[in-house]
């Protein structure tokens, strides 16, 4: 009696198994989808949520823009702060490093202590205040410096 409870626990392990492989090539096969090229590699549900509210108008797209000029777009909800902005850009830049050089550590404290974000020559300095209490909305440009 226990050898076919151990066979019927192994079935169900191996079944399980194949599920959560099937489902990892199929989300793998979804994400190289250009059409999906916005969402992250490994999205948690935030973050597709997070393109949802974009794709239903309560998200909004902000363009990141670099001092040397180069950007990356983040999704952000309408009612973000500039902490969840923050977040979305520490997310983004940790993905882009990984896929380029692997695992690097970012100092994130040092970074917003000796950088800055800004929208039309306005510095974002409080982390409490609402994106569009500084006129921050769907496709706008924010500067990185």
């Amino acid at each position: 009696m226990e050898s076919s409870s151990k066979a019927e626990e192994d079935i169900g392990y191996s079944s399980i198994t194949t599920k959560k492989a099937q489902l990892q090539s199929m989300l793998s096969t979804l994400l190289d989808d250009p059409i999906l090229a916005d969402v992250l590699k490994k999205p948690t549900l935030v973050d597709v949520d997070t393109l949802i509210n974009l794709e239903l108008g309560s998200a909004m797209k902000i363009t990141i823009v670099k001092m040397d000029n180069t950007s990356f777009d983040v999704a952000v909800l309408n009612s973000a702060t500039v902490k969840d902005l923050k977040l979305a850009i520490k997310k983004k830049i940790n993905e882009m490093e990984q896929t380029t050089m692997g695992h690097r550590h970012i100092s994130w404290r040092h970074v917003w202590a000796n950088f800055c974000l800004s929208h039309q020559n306005e510095k974002l300095v409080d982390d409490n205040s609402v994106l569009s209490e500084y006129g921050v909305s769907n496709n706008s440009k924010v500067n990185y410096f």
